[in-house]
């Protein structure tokens, strides 16, 4: 049936704006290391841009330290450049075989400014959600108008998309708690 379909779509929508949350926030820095800050970054490699993990081993050493082991020692230059250029406002030292990426503890006031900054993500793919729901519910409209299906599977169906955009929104509250507790915690 052609309503179960537009459903079916407006469930992979959600579905893909959460992972996308998720792996948005991953970079998001908290207290602790992750390698998966990392993710985004190119290094210019023999006049090429690569993702860093293409250049580098990645290894999280402690809670505070990333340790980058180049496959080609002469490529250390264009990694700490590379970190340099990146956003995760951290400084690269090398010590001419690997770069450690130390990570100072964050101050309330940082942790605070980052939390904000997740709030506001969390915001943005609630928008993302409602504006799916709107072209869903755009879609059942259209199939009604066009005799494709009555006026009670209409309202049925209007009322699925409606709690699956409850049950969407309530997961990215979850996430943005989550990540909002990770940054907060010392």
């Amino acid at each position: 049936m052609a309503g179960e379909a537009i459903i079916s779509e407006f469930k992979k929508r959600v579905e893909k704006t959460l992972e996308d949350l998720r792996r948005e926030l991953s970079k998001i820095r908290t207290g602790r290391a992750s390698a998966s800050m990392l993710d985004g970054i190119q290094v210019d490699s023999y006049g090429t841009k690569m993702p860093l993990n293409a250049v580098a081993t990645i290894t999280v050493a402690d809670a505070r330290t990333i340790v980058l082991k180049p496959f080609d020692k002469s490529q250390i230059g264009a990694i700490e450049k590379a970190i340099l250029e990146s956003d995760i406002g951290v400084t690269p030292q090398n010590d001419g075989a690997v770069v450690r990426l130390p990570f100072p503890p964050l101050t309330e006031e940082r942790r605070k400014e980052i939390a904000k900054q997740v709030r506001k993500r969390g915001e943005d793919y609630k928008i993302a959600i409602r504006n799916a729901r709107r072209d869903a519910n755009d879609d059942i409209k259209k199939m009604t108008k066009e005799g494709g299906i009555s006026d009670d599977e209409e309202k049925r169906l209007l009322d699925q998309v409606q709690k699956e955009t409850d049950l969407g929104v309530a997961k990215v509250d979850d996430i943005v708690a989550r990540k909002e507790k990770e940054v907060m915690e010392i």
